[in-house]
């Protein structure tokens, strides 16, 4: 997948990683680039960073309706989509006692179902023309676990899954899938809304002390890069592989060290 001449669809690409790919996949050259985001007006303005290759559009991708619209508010401004990069997410929620019924929906539409939705809306178009390109935004908690948040564990873990079933279940027809599992990202859903990592969440902490703390910018290159050569996991910390191999091996020396880590955790809050 070279992103030159293409078409792209970023969802939360108003800030943080979803903007960084949004203004690198139009480096690259791609022929449009469609930026979509619940935050409609700084959607529109990263758009204007691009210029006549960029469009912004409010959208909530928790709904089939907006995710319908905007496949077809892509084509019409720039032909069909080549590459939809599924990165809204939100983190919300801790354990089952605490999390609301409102919080686990949130979670669940956005960081899950919205991939259901979009997909729905794009494979007819792929199929049809052998081509397309999905890429996932999950995490590294999709591949091993999140540290004080039971709906972003699973809903991270289901976006893997989906991602695994699309080139499983559509490769042998011109579909291409990867996902992305970054840890530590440099974005305000990272820290939490606090304005420095040092002010951060415990869990936040944690996760800043496991690796380097990436900008995004530097994400979007390592995406680019995957694209190219079609790697299915795109892993900006190289390490995240090391764990993941590590849960393989031995599943229940990873659970135990994952239990230190949560009462080390526990003891700093």
């Amino acid at each position: 997948m070279d992103v030159t001449g293409k078409v792209a669809i970023v969802t939360g690409g108003a800030h943080g990683i979803g903007r960084a790919m949004a203004l690198r996949f139009a480096q690259e050259g791609a022929a449009g680039v469609v930026v979509a985001d619940l935050d409609g007006e700084d959607a529109e303005k990263v758009a204007a960073e691009i210029g006549d290759r960029g469009l912004g559009v409010r959208c909530d991708v928790a709904s089939d309706e907006a995710n319908a619209a905007l496949v077809a508010r892509a084509e019409e401004a720039f032909g069909p989509v080549d590459l939809f990069c599924a990165n809204a997410g939100v983190g919300v929620g801790t354990d089952p006692l605490e999390t609301t019924e409102a919080e686990w929906d949130l979670a669940f539409a956005v960081n899950t179902r919205a991939h259901v939705y979009a997909a729905k809306h794009l494979l007819p178009g792929w199929l049809e023309r052998g081509s397309g390109y999905w890429l996932g935004t999950a995490s590294a908690a999709g591949l091993l676990t999140q540290i004080g948040s039971a709906p972003y564990s699973l809903t991270k873990h289901a976006a893997v899954a989906f991602a695994e079933w699309m080139l499983i279940t559509y490769g042998e027809q011109g579909i291409g899938a990867s996902c992305l599992c970054p840890m530590g990202v440099n974005t305000a859903l990272f820290r939490g809304g606090a304005d420095d990592i040092e002010d951060a969440p415990v869990p936040t902490q944690v996760v800043a002390a496991a690796g380097n703390v990436l900008e995004p910018e530097d994400v979007a290159e390592v995406v680019i890069d995957a694209l190219r050569e079609e790697r299915f996991l795109v892993l900006p910390h190289p390490e995240v592989l090391t764990f993941f191999q590590r849960k393989g091996s031995d599943y229940d020396r990873w659970l135990a060290g994952m239990r230190r880590l949560q009462r080390t955790v526990a003891g700093a809050g």
